[in-house]
């Protein structure tokens, strides 16, 4: 049977504006225990942001953290998949551009989000991957 991103995308992904400080964004991930949030000005996808984008794009750099922006931090070159693509092809593109996170966009406006850990525990529960996906973080 055929595996679609929408079954296992996560629906409903996090959004902020790209003026949200980049010490908000990192209290929305710390508090909703997710490590990525799409940037979007209006219901349009501008960007996608990792908390390791924000560590390497903004906090190294000495900004202050409050006043600094997200937008600086975003990655904004970015693929998407629809939700109605097949899970082939998102393993496919994620190798193709080594990425971890994929936006999913329904006529443009994001949707969700398919992740690397999404994908190890629907092909492979058992692995060391898939393991570490489902885990409760360590904090």
């Amino acid at each position: 049977m055929t595996q679609h991103v929408r079954d296992i995308m996560t629906a409903d992904p996090v959004t902020v504006e790209p003026q949200t400080s980049v010490a908000q964004v990192a209290r929305i991930m710390r508090d909703e225990d997710i490590g990525a949030v799409l940037v979007t000005e209006g219901d349009t996808l501008r960007g996608l942001v990792t908390d390791r984008d924000l560590v390497i794009r903004s906090i190294c750099e000495g900004g202050d953290p409050e006043q600094t922006t997200v937008a600086g931090a975003c990655s904004e070159d970015l693929f998407t998949l629809e939700p109605d693509e097949e899970l082939d092809h998102a393993v496919q593109l994620m190798r193709e551009h080594a990425v971890r996170r994929v936006p999913v966009v329904d006529h443009g406006h994001p949707v969700g989000i398919v992740s690397l850990g999404d994908l190890a525990m629907e092909r492979d529960p058992e692995s060391a991957l898939g393991d570490i996906s489902v885990a409760r973080p360590n904090t």
